[in-house]
């Protein structure tokens, strides 16, 4: 009996053991995901997309080995509206996230991301995978919109628009700060005598308090971070990567850079000195920087023998703004801020070893409302979001589980942030800005946006505007004014 007893015994252990190594063995080829959001970075700002002056070696690198889509759009030319249509996947004006939160804007109670949209972290979490979000969130800095409360295990960053990469007094980093006027009551640029603090009036009015109420937080708790923040950023995602690369995980890097304060560290800005414009160094530092820090994550993917199985999604929230940071949205008009393509048209890369083939170079239009549904695409057993998404796919799995680049005709994309408006179906777009009139481009042949064509194509103009209008009426308005 007592024989019979332990052989049961070990044959339920061996079955255990079985299923469990078949789960490991499942969980193994289900995808993990880093999604890199940079701040504020300008369509033409990265050496894949034509930049000169600022190599960027490791970011060009998500291209190289996978696709580049070279018409790739944000929801909204500002930060907190963009991530708000790319974490749920819905164009945010159905729910009324239609302005963008600055300051103590961030911490008003009910302003933040709904509780009634599911995020894309809230399904891979529900589907067993460890979610992590790392720096910038600005979806809301009250109890209620806490990260951890919105589908991510782990948060290390900070809730509001910005941060600065050093608090005063700003050791180790060269600093140019926005004021009203310079120490002497005039116009212009100052500068201390050893050169490490710069004020520049160029923007009219002073830096943001972009630090007040808004730590450094762990989960929850504030600590006190001595590192350059991205740097602090790239030191936590690997620590991340190294933890869960057990287990599926789907890891977010919302960088700070290259969105103000400017602040180049001491090394990079050495790197630069030929740079002979204060500004434009400080800029191509923070941007190396930021490539230097997706560089040591995309090692650590290899480092962990995990980089196989790991999408690498990399954009940018919104357009650059030129004036503010130097940033080059080239050839694109406009940036930051307006709805030309310079404000909503991103630099977009996607990788994916032995799944999507490298080097590609897609001009299909896609937006930042498929990375939700994409994912989902290519994560087994994950569960169905319960309202509709906006976003489609942009792969396909085709026999031999090779995911298959695709792209959807006649697909409409909408913009709305008050009296900023836009509307691009296929080659054209209508866009309006407050006190002026819609116009009509055809974006494909013209990038600059230079040639209003509404005058020679009024059918065309009118159907787009009456596409709009269909489009307005699904939208709720919005729930709070700015």
């Amino acid at each position: 009996m007592m024989s019979s007893r332990y052989f049961s015994i070990g044959v339920c252990i061996l079955i255990l053991l079985l299923w469990r190594e078949g789960s490991w063995a499942d969980s193994s080829s289900r995808p993990n995901v880093i999604l890199f959001i940079a701040d504020d970075l300008g369509y033409g700002e990265t050496s894949i997309q034509g930049s000169q002056d600022i190599p960027t070696p490791y970011i060009d690198s998500i291209a190289r080995n996978g696709v580049r889509f070279t018409s790739a759009y944000v929801t909204s030319p500002y930060c907190s509206t963009s991530r708000a249509g790319l974490m749920t996947g819905r164009i945010q004006n159905r729910f009324g996230y239609e302005f963008n939160p600055i300051g103590s804007q961030n911490e008003e109670p009910g302003l933040g991301l709904p509780g009634s949209e599911t995020t894309i972290a809230e399904i891979l979490q529900r589907a067993g995978y460890a979610t992590g979000l790392i720096g910038k969130w600005h979806l809301g800095g009250s109890a209620p919109f806490h990260p951890n409360r919105r589908g991510f295990d782990y948060f290390y960053g900070f809730t509001h628009e910005g941060h600065f990469f050093v608090p005063p007094p700003y050791d180790g980093v060269v600093t140019m700060l926005r004021r009203h006027a310079l120490p002497d009551g005039k116009k212009g640029r100052w500068m201390s005598k050893n050169g490490k603090l710069i004020l520049s009036t160029h923007m009219g009015y002073s830096e943001p308090d972009y630090d007040a109420n808004n730590p450094i937080v762990r989960q929850s708790q504030p600590v006190n971070e001595t590192r350059y923040l991205t740097d602090a950023f790239a030191e936590e995602a690997v620590e991340f990567i190294k933890g869960h690369s057990e287990r599926p995980f789907f890891l977010t890097v919302a960088w700070s850079a290259v969105h103000s304060p400017l602040q180049g560290s001491d090394p990079y800005m050495k790197r630069f000195s030929k740079i002979q414009d204060k500004h434009r160094r400080i800029f191509a530092a923070m941007l190396a920087n930021m490539d230097d820090a997706v560089g040591s994550i995309l090692k650590e993917l290899k480092m962990s023998g995990i980089e196989d199985n790991t999408i690498v999604i990399f954009l940018s929230d919104n357009g650059g703004p030129t004036k503010e940071l130097t940033s080059s949205n080239l050839p694109l008009r406009g940036g930051k801020g307006t709805m030309f393509e310079g404000g909503i048209r991103v630099p977009f890369f996607l990788s994916w070893p032995g799944k999507i083939e490298p080097n590609q170079s897609s001009d299909s239009i896609i937006s930042s409302l498929d990375i939700f549904p994409s994912i989902l695409e290519a994560v087994d057993g994950a569960p169905i979001p319960r309202k509709s998404l906006d976003g489609k796919s942009w792969w396909s799995e085709d026999k031999d589980g090779q995911f298959i680049l695709t792209s959807h005709s006649n697909r409409q994309l909408f913009w709305k942030l008050g009296e900023r408006r836009a509307l691009r179906v296929d080659q054209w777009k209508i866009v309006k800005h407050p006190k002026s009139d819609w116009s009509l481009y055809r974006v494909n042949s013209d990038l600059s946006e230079s040639q209003d064509l509404k005058s020679e194509f009024p059918t065309q103009f009118n159907k787009m505007i009456h596409a709009w209008d269909a489009l307005n009426s699904d939208m709720s308005p919005p729930f709070w004014k700015k």
